[in-house]
């Protein structure tokens, strides 16, 4: 039997060489569904709201643009979209994104 797949994020400002607190990102299911969440002190997200992680291809956008101006005076990328598949082997999900105001970068963590 598998296990329910779960989902979290954290994001790095490689500039400042620490976790991007408080950016906000919107995540989109299969089905269409969205859920708003924000990054915690740390950088990290795991708080999807009601939304049930289930096998298909979702979108996590990053909302950037408010977070690197604060930080860095402006902002090149107004958000960073993510997209990935959730198998129906479940497991956990973790989608780091790296940002700098000229550059980002994800992968898929543990």
């Amino acid at each position: 039997m598998s296990k329910a797949p779960s989902l979290s994020s954290h994001v790095l400002d490689t500039t400042l060489g620490q976790p991007a607190a408080n950016m906000q990102l919107m995540l989109t299911t299969p089905e269409g569904n969205i859920a708003h969440a924000q990054t915690d002190a740390d950088g990290r997200c795991n708080q999807w709201g009601e939304l049930a992680i289930t096998a298909g291809h979702y979108q996590l956008r990053f909302i950037t643009g408010e977070y690197l101006s604060a930080t860095h005076g402006s902002a090149f990328y107004p958000f960073v979209d993510v997209h990935f598949e959730i198998t129906k082997e479940g497991g956990h999900y973790h989608i780091p994104l790296l940002i700098s105001p000229f550059g980002f970068s994800s992968y898929r963590g543990s």
